[in-house]
């Protein structure tokens, strides 16, 4: 056959696997693919080198540009979509977000590890805790789902869905030090005795909830001597009170936070250089034109002159003008006439080093509620904490906290709104952990806005979704979160017998499987795979809560102790030569062998002092 024919009749046969593969003919192609070895080889030996190195680079490029063309991977996203039922497999959960791809990572997020020598390093990761570097999802199956500790994580569940248990655990586990913000005690009496073992324990109750004492106290001045601080302060304390609240159009609202942004930062900048109190605040704030003259010989010590103007400007304008400004500013300090928050807010001469509460791994306990209108001082020490472990992160190995700073902010819309919309951007990569918890979607809406919640979900790596929600608007955000998929669909005759097959889209979960998810159940949409379908951790199912709650030692714990004693006496149990003893020790110590024993004479196993027998 000459060398044309030989072409000729390969292409055919080639192109004839090629449509057999396409039509799903699997035995045919087989079969085809079997005759076109024949001709392929035969051209194979009479093509010279160069010419078969040249056609096989041509055909990996065009194969490979074919493999990743926009159309090539939509369809083999389709496909996996289809073989998946629209979520992760098994595969995909290991390759993402289980616990050696945590540990891979392990390096970035803890740069301690990164100066130990590669071999060194490898032995850490192995015996790493998984939990020293990243936060568990949920269980599912005989895997966990993880994510990264710089990752942002937020949390939606209604009551009683079981969102405060998982939290206690993520309080629980946090290798560094924790930050809780809570309108109740039940997170506190949960993980303190534990977060007890790793470092000391703070708590800055500003509404005298269950009686419990504040351990530390918060006056919101600190640090307002410097200007760009007092700013902030100003912005966390009405942040806390101005969202949500309906004021007029969003233009008008924002205009006014503004101004009452300007004015407080400006009246707590001059009470931190005077030495004043946040009661005198608050009196310059209800009557400015008394207060006028000692404000402004107070900021000409400042070196930034503009709140000089701003506090100038607030007093002689207008009655109407300065009274909304007024009534902006005045529920930020509405926690002055409660009398635990305001002996919370008490100046301290000891004072509240960050720095100190990093290196112990403390944790501290924000316990707050909206009747007090406690609100505004947990939002100030959340941002004060939060923004000085900033800058000294800055100063570590990597610019990051090592280990990280955790940031459990249960009901965070309700107690301490901190502008999550910025801090979800860049926290992760300075070692700030931040988990946020809200009932609803709406709830989060609704505290920050339709924009602001939308950074905020943007920004976050993982979302978990308890069940409980009956808003709709709610459900179907996260039913179009999760996609769709095909569902086959059986045709049948009058006859019963099976006539067509076609395939129709439904969405992968569909509103009311996520409105009815059975307590403990979430769903996590995790950034990088499909959602899953799991079990979160209940703390109280937790080994070691159940032990210091209940204060009984599980029986399997009582079991290998019992099995560790009695090993230990069987290894005294052998024969020995005559021991060289301290006769002083004798009497004090139980496991002294009294020097008239010998290996022949001593007490046996029925407890006769006179027969033969060994040690005991």
């Amino acid at each position: 056959m000459t060398t044309g024919y030989l072409i000729l009749f390969t292409f055919a046969a080639v192109a004839s696997v090629v449509l057999a593969w396409r039509r799903r003919a699997w035995l045919v192609t087989v079969g085809l693919a079997l005759f076109a070895l024949y001709p392929t080889g035969q051209l194979v030996d009479r093509t010279p080198v160069w010419l078969l190195v040249a056609i096989v680079v041509l055909t990996v490029v065009v194969a490979w540009h074919r493999f990743f063309r926009t159309s090539a991977t939509v369809t083999r996203w389709g496909a996996r979509i289809r073989r998946k039922s629209g979520v992760a497999s098994t595969f995909d959960i290991a390759r993402v977000g289980s616990g050696m791809a945590m540990r891979r990572k392990a390096a970035t997020v803890r740069p301690s590890l990164s100066r130990a020598t590669r071999r060194a390093r490898w032995w850490q990761l192995l015996r790493l805790p998984t939990r020293e570097v990243a936060l568990q999802l949920c269980k599912v199956g005989l895997l966990r789902v993880w994510i990264s500790s710089e990752d942002v994580l937020v949390v939606f569940g209604g009551p009683r869905t079981g969102k405060t248990q998982y939290l206690a655990g993520r309080i629980i586990d946090a290798p560094g030090a924790v930050l809780v913000t809570s309108t109740r005690t039940d997170l506190y009496e949960v993980t303190a005795p534990l977060r007890a073992r790793r470092g000391p324990v703070y708590v800055f109750n500003a509404t005298g909830l269950a009686g419990l004492q504040s351990t530390i106290t918060f006056d919101p001045l600190t640090g307002c001597t410097d200007p760009v601080t007092a700013a902030e302060r100003a912005a966390d304390m009405l942040g806390a009170v101005s969202a949500g609240t309906g004021r007029g159009g969003a233009g008008e609202r924002e205009f006014w936070d503004a101004q009452a942004r300007r004015v407080l930062a400006a009246l707590m900048h001059a009470a931190a250089l005077g030495g004043a109190s946040m009661r005198d605040v608050h009196a310059w704030v209800s009557d400015p034109d008394a207060g006028q003259a000692r404000i402004t010989s107070l900021l000409r010590r400042s070196p930034e002159k503009a709140f000089e103007t701003d506090v100038a400007q607030f007093v002689s304008t207008n009655s109407r003008t300065r009274t909304s400004i007024t009534s902006t500013i005045m529920p930020a300090l509405g926690w002055l006439a409660h009398p635990a928050a305001a002996a919370a807010a008490q100046p301290s001469s000891a004072g509240f080093d960050v720095a100190e509460l990093l290196e112990s791994r403390a944790t501290v306990y924000l316990l707050g509620g909206e009747e007090a209108q406690a609100a505004p001082l947990v939002c100030a020490l959340t941002g004060h904490i939060a923004r000085q472990a900033r800058t000294l992160a800055a100063l570590q190995p990597g610019g990051r906290l090592d280990p990280a700073l955790t940031l459990a902010l249960d009901e965070a819309a309700l107690i301490s709104p901190v502008p999550l919309q910025r801090w979800t951007a860049d926290m992760g990569g300075r070692g700030v952990t931040i988990v946020a918890a809200f009932q609803s979607r709406a709830q989060l809406l609704a505290r920050y806005g339709d924009n602001d919640a939308a950074v905020i979900l943007n920004n976050a790596a993982a979302a978990l979704l308890f069940g409980g929600t009956r808003d709709r608007d709610d459900l179907q955000f996260w039913s179009t979160l999760a996609g769709d998929r095909d569902e086959p669909v059986l045709s049948t005759d009058v006859h019963g017998h099976r006539s067509t097959r076609t395939v129709r889209k439904v969405p992968v979960l569909a509103p009311a499987q996520l409105a009815n998810l059975p307590t403990g159940r979430v769903v996590a949409f995790r950034r990088g795979m499909a959602p899953v379908i799991g079990r979160a951790e209940q703390a109280h199912r937790r080994r070691d809560v159940r032990t210091v709650l209940t204060g009984h030692t599980p029986w399997w714990t009582r079991l290998l102790a019992a099995l560790a004693r009695g090993l230990a006496r069987l290894r005294l149990r052998r024969p020995l030569s005559t021991p060289t003893v301290r006769p002083e020790l004798v009497d004090d110590d139980p496991w002294v062998i009294p020097p008239e024993w010998t290996a022949t004479s001593g007490p046996t196993g029925d407890g006769d002092p006179g027969e033969p027998g060994r040690w005991s």
